[in-house]
C-alpha cells in the first residue's frame, strides 16, 4: 500500500483571505500530498470557509510585540516536532526559523516561499532595531537554503545579488473560480448609477496611497470609492470620510470572505494599485489585487512602481498616476472614465492578459519547486 505523503505549510496570519498560500496548499495536493495549514486565530478572525485540505489556526497569548513573535515561533516549533510530514512549506522570514530548525533536525525537505522583501517594509525601516534582529536571521538562514520561490523577478535578483542563491519565480496570479453567487450592485448595496473604483487588500497600511485616494473623491462625480480589506489605516480613512463629508462618495467594507470580495472586483469599473515608493518592498511588489483586476476584466489605475507597472504597459490594460496628488490621482481617475475609446481598449487587452497571465501556466514553475525539493 502506498503511503500518503503529507506537507504542512505556516503562515503567520489568520489563513482566511491569503490567496497566495491557498494556492500553494492546492498545488501540493496535486503533487500528491495531504496539506495541513497552520496560522493563528484572532478575537476578529473570521470563519474558515470549506478547503481541500486540513486547516489548524493556534490561539496564542500574545497577538503583537515581540513576545508574540516569540510564543510563535515556540508553538510553531513543538507542533512541527511532534508531526511527520515530507515536506515543510515556510510562508515569509517570520516562519521560517522553526521550519529550517525541524528541517536540519528531520532532515525534511523544505520549501521557503518569501512574498516580500521581508526586512524592507515600513514597519522594520522605521524601527532599526527589529530591522537588524530579522536581517540577521535572514542572514544566517537564506544562504542555508536549497528551494526557495518568490514573487517576481526585480525581487528574485534582489535575493539573488545578496545571498547568491537561485529562486524560483510564482507571481500572484489567481486560480480561477466561478462565483458560486453572483451578486448584483443592489444586493451589495452599492449604487446602480454610478462608476465603481476599488481599492482591495488585506495590508491597505500607512505610505499605500490610501489616504490620498479619500482626498480625491472631493474631486470626483458620480462615482463611488469601494475600499475592501484591513490594515492599518482604515481607522484613519473612516475618520477622513466623515471629516471630508464623503459618505456619499466613500464606503469602507473592512475584511471579508474571498467569495465576498470576488463579488466586489467584478462588479467595479476601475482597481487600483496605489502604494508609494518610500521603500523597496513597495517599490518591487506585485500584489494580488493587480491580477484579481485583471481576472474580473477591469482596468487598472495604478502608481509607477517598477513589477506593476510593466505589466500595465505591456498590456495597455491601464494608466499610471505622475504624483500622489490628490488632485492629480481625480484627474486620471475621471479621465480614465471620460475617454470611452481609450477605456474600451484597455477592457479589449484585458483578454489578451488574462490568457497570458494565468494559473495554468504560473503554477508549472511551482510544481516543478516541489517536485525537485
Amino acid at each position: 500500500m502506498k503511503q500518503t505523503k503529507t506537507a504542512i505549510v505556516s503562515v503567520i496570519n489568520d489563513l482566511v483571505t491569503d490567496q497566495r498560500v491557498d494556492r500553494a496548499c492546492r498545488t501540493l495536493i496535486k503533487s500528491g500530498y495531504d496539506v495541513l495549514l497552520i496560522g493563528r486565530i484572532l478575537p476578529q478572525s473570521l470563519k474558515i470557509g470549506k478547503r481541500a485540505y486540513s486547516t489548524k489556526r493556534m490561539k496564542l497569548f500574545f497577538n503583537q510585540g515581540p513576545l508574540f513573535y516569540l510564543e510563535y515561533q515556540i508553538r510553531l516549533f513543538f507542533f512541527l516536532l511532534f508531526n511527520k510530514p515530507q515536506l515543510l512549506y515556510a510562508n515569509d522570514l517570520d516562519t521560517l526559523l522553526p521550519n529550517y530548525l525541524i528541517s536540519r533536525l528531520k532532515s525534511t525537505k523544505l520549501i521557503y516561499d518569501s512574498h516580500e522583501l521581508f526586512c524592507e517594509v515600513p514597519e522594520l525601516i522605521e524601527n532599526p532595531g527589529k530591522r537588524k534582529i530579522w536581517k540577521a536571521l535572514e542572514k544566517y538562514l537564506f544562504p542555508r537554503l536549497q528551494n526557495i520561490i518568490t514573487v517576481n523577478q526585480s525581487i528574485a535578483n534582489i535575493y539573488q545579488e545578496e545571498y547568491h542563491k537561485k529562486l524560483y519565480i510564482v507571481r500572484n496570479i489567481p486560480i480561477p473560480r466561478p462565483i458560486r453567487l453572483q451578486l448584483t450592485r443592489k444586493e451589495l448595496s452599492l449604487p446602480i448609477d454610478k462608476k465603481i473604483i476599488i481599492l482591495q487588500g488585506a495590508g491597505i497600511n500607512i505610505d499605500r496611497g490610501a489616504e490620498e485616494l479619500v482626498q480625491a473623491m472631493k474631486y470626483i462625480d458620480n462615482a463611488l470609492l469601494l475600499i475592501v480589506g484591513s490594515g492599518d489605516v482604515i481607522e484613519k480613512l473612516k475618520e477622513m470620510r466623515i471629516e471630508l463629508k464623503l459618505e456619499e462618495k466613500v464606503m469602507i467594507t473592512g475584511k471579508v470572505p474571498y467569495e465576498q470580495l470576488a463579488n466586489y472586483t467584478r462588479i467595479a469599473d476601475l482597481g487600483l494599485s496605489m502604494d508609494k515608493d518610500t521603500n523597496l518592498n513597495y517599490r518591487y511588489s506585485l500584489p494580488n489585487k493587480l491580477f484579481d483586476y485583471i481576472h474580473a476584466s477591469i482596468p487598472i489605475l495604478a502608481s509607477p512602481l517598477v513589477e506593476i507597472s510593466r505589466i500595465i504597459n505591456d498590456y495597455q490594460i491601464g494608466t499610471i498616476i505622475k504624483s500622489h496628488q490628490p488632485k492629480h490621482i481625480a484627474q486620471a481617475i475621471n479621465s480614465s472614465f471620460s475617454n470611452q475609446e481609450q477605456y474600451a481598449l484597455w477592457k479589449k487587452n484585458l483578454i489578451i492578459a488574462q490568457q497570458d497571465l494565468s494559473w495554468e501556466k504560473e503554477e508549472q514553475q511551482l510544481l516543478y519547486c516541489i517536485d525537485h525539493a
